[in-house]
């Protein structure tokens, strides 16, 4: 199931990021035509449940209009919403938290079991 998170507008044709819970992942739509996503996977820490964004990819076409930014603040914002903490493995989030500081009290560091369950997911078992 696919859900709609955020829609705007980028060089006139419209822009979705929607939560692919199926395929574990949110994708960034333009114009209808899929332009990127971002992978996750879940882990639970004590009491936390946590999602953790190892992997992200903008289509070569769709390079220099923001839509990496526009993905990432979407599903780490809906995440939160969620009920989740943050995990960025993922080397684009990471850098992006340095700059966006709108979901700082949700950002879990990194550590040994994160890194097992992104292997685990990466592998199709997760």
């Amino acid at each position: 199931m696919t859900t709609e998170s955020e829609r705007s507008t980028t060089q006139t044709q419209p822009v979705e990021v929607r939560n692919n819970s199926e395929e574990s992942r949110f994708d960034i739509l333009v114009g209808g035509v899929s332009a990127g996503f971002s992978m996750y996977t879940h882990h639970d820490e004590g009491p936390s449940r946590q999602r953790i964004f190892y992997h992200t990819v903008i289509d070569e076409q769709f390079d220099g209009r923001g839509l990496a930014s526009v993905l990432t603040r979407t599903a780490l914002r809906t995440s939160v919403q969620e009920g989740y903490r943050l995990v960025a493995v993922c080397p684009y989030v990471a850098r992006w938290l340095t700059t966006h500081r709108d979901v700082d009290d949700a950002v879990d560091r990194v550590r040994p079991a994160h890194l097992a369950a992104v292997r685990r997911a990466a592998q199709g078992s997760g």
